[in-house]
């Protein structure tokens, strides 16, 4: 799945109707106006109710640094769970990632790190396996993230691209194992200027992370210019699951990494 809705203008969202410019001073019906507008671009005519259940999400207030904003979701219901969709209203492309779970997956919890370019709604919606819809909402006070330099060249940025390593939490005979992927990209947004050469550089994002243990999924991830430089992702996987966990990761520009690593048995 391509997450690809055209990258607009800073403060500016997508939709059939009139564009809905953002700001930090928009009262609740603005941002209702924007979210239906959004919602309507990605998932038709489908209903979506709220949910104070089947999913939550953890991000500050106030983000310490927008351009590296830290979110959970949460999933009570995890065996309820097919996929989640993140979506952060008033970034340019608003269609930050959607998680698909697998076989081999424990779907109760997923962290990220994402980019926030304006004092926004971020949402979180569920798909359920019976094909239903639900959402939940946090706002979070962010300005920049998208554009936000990365403090070095983009030659230094790129070094080392597509590296990957991967690390596991102690767990006990019989429990899910918590796993934390980390990939090397710079995952430019295409709104960053070069401070050199004073120039846009072009965007190149990761835009797919495929997840899989002895030919099973576990997850995979269709992401956008939201998600962060150099992404993380913490998820946990089923203890029954054998051999190596096999990471696939490919991005807008044709780039393609693959990795294997071992996992621990928590099973004996």
């Amino acid at each position: 799945m391509s997450l690809a809705l055209p990258l607009v203008g800073a403060g500016t969202v997508l939709g059939t109707g009139p564009s809905l410019a953002a700001g930090a001073s928009d009262d609740e019906s603005e941002r209702l106006a924007r979210w239906k507008e959004i919602q309507k671009s990605i998932f038709g005519d489908k209903t979506i109710a709220p949910t104070d259940s089947l999913v939550t999400i953890d991000a500050p207030v106030r983000a310490l640094d927008a351009s590296l904003v830290p979110i959970t979701l949460t999933m009570p219901e995890k065996d309820k769970v097919a996929g989640v969709h993140l979506i952060i209203d008033d970034n340019p492309s608003p269609y930050a990632a959607h998680v698909t779970f697998g076989p081999g997956a424990e779907a109760n919890e997923l962290k990220l790190r994402v980019r926030v370019n304006n004092y926004t709604n971020i949402h979180a919606v569920v798909e359920t396996k019976d094909g239903r819809l639900f959402e939940t909402t946090k706002f979070v006070k962010a300005s920049g993230g998208c554009s936000a330099p990365m403090g070095m060249s983009d030659e230094e940025a790129m070094k080392g691209m597509g590296d990957m390593k991967m690390k596991f939490a102690e767990s006990q005979p019989g429990q899910p194992v918590e796993a934390t992927l980390m990939i090397r990209h710079p995952n430019f947004s295409g709104m960053q200027m070069n401070q050199i050469t004073r120039d846009y550089t072009p965007a190149r994002y990761i835009n797919k992370i495929a997840i899989s243990r002895g030919g099973q999924t576990i997850l995979t991830l269709d992401g956008d210019i939201s998600i962060a430089s150099n992404p993380v992702l913490n998820f946990a996987l089923k203890p029954d699951g054998q051999g190596p966990i096999q990471v696939v990761a490919s991005d807008n520009q044709n780039g393609r990494w693959e990795h294997s690593f071992p996992a621990p048995s928590a099973t004996n």
